[in-house]
């Protein structure tokens, strides 16, 4: 297990933005941190009200968003436009290419969210959408799975050989997750505090695990604390 702390990561403040980096983006290049496995990009973002993130391209990366406060509007050149907040999942293939924007929803509140790219298995998909909400009772206590190759358990799609869990943990409480052979996980805290097999991690920690057969996690904050497992070819 290698650990990334919250601190390590990339910085960028534009004033209605602030981003921390896990791995490198934009002006933040580090090529000991490229990505791990098919997990490419994690952004963790504050907008302030009002702002965002204007029309803009991308093509042949599965992005994935999580927003911990507030609310993102999004729209898309596919037709879609939706409102994202806490415990929703949003997921847009580029595919061959794809314009979108993201805003904060809101005039008066910031919105808190993560932005996840993941590699796909091959370019050249069609573009494509989905969106599902997974409520705090589904996610207490253990590991629910939000993002997989073939939309198990109600998740949404990507086109890639991954899993993408989240989990909701009070203090004491534990969550596992088995590794198959030759596959790697990525965990990141994104609020609270997270033991990782007796290691603890803070908001913004991550770590990666590899030749593992099974990572535990448990909650080690006052409140309850929220992760997120990338289970990853």
């Amino acid at each position: 297990m290698k650990i990334r702390r919250a601190l390590e990561r990339g910085h960028a403040e534009h004033g209605w933005l602030e981003s921390y980096h896990t791995f490198s983006f934009a002006d933040y290049m580090d090529r000991a941190h490229m990505g791990f496995r098919a997990l490419r990009v994690i952004n963790e973002d504050r907008v302030q009200p009002g702002q965002g993130f204007g029309r803009h391209s991308h093509r042949d990366m599965e992005i994935v968003s999580y927003v911990l406060e507030g609310a993102l509007e999004h729209k898309d050149s596919m037709g879609n436009g939706s409102i994202i907040r806490p415990g929703d999942v949003q997921r847009m293939s580029a595919g061959t290419g794809v314009f979108h924007s993201e805003f904060n929803a809101s005039k008066s509140e910031l919105v808190h969210f993560l932005q996840i790219w993941i590699l796909p298995d091959r370019a050249g998909h069609a573009p494509g959408y989905e969106q599902k909400t997974f409520s705090e009772s589904d996610r207490r206590g253990k590991l629910r799975v939000v993002a997989s190759p073939d939309g198990r358990d109600g998740s949404v799609t990507i086109h890639q050989d991954a899993q993408m869990l989240v989990t909701l943990l009070a203090r004491g409480e534990s969550a596992a997750h088995v590794l198959a052979p030759k596959r790697g996980a990525w965990v990141h805290v994104a609020r609270g505090s997270i033991e990782v097999d007796g290691t603890k991690l803070d908001a913004g920690d991550a770590a990666s695990i590899e030749e593992a057969k099974t990572i535990t996690l448990v909650g080690a904050g006052d409140a309850p604390s929220e992760a997120i497992v990338f289970d990853l070819p």
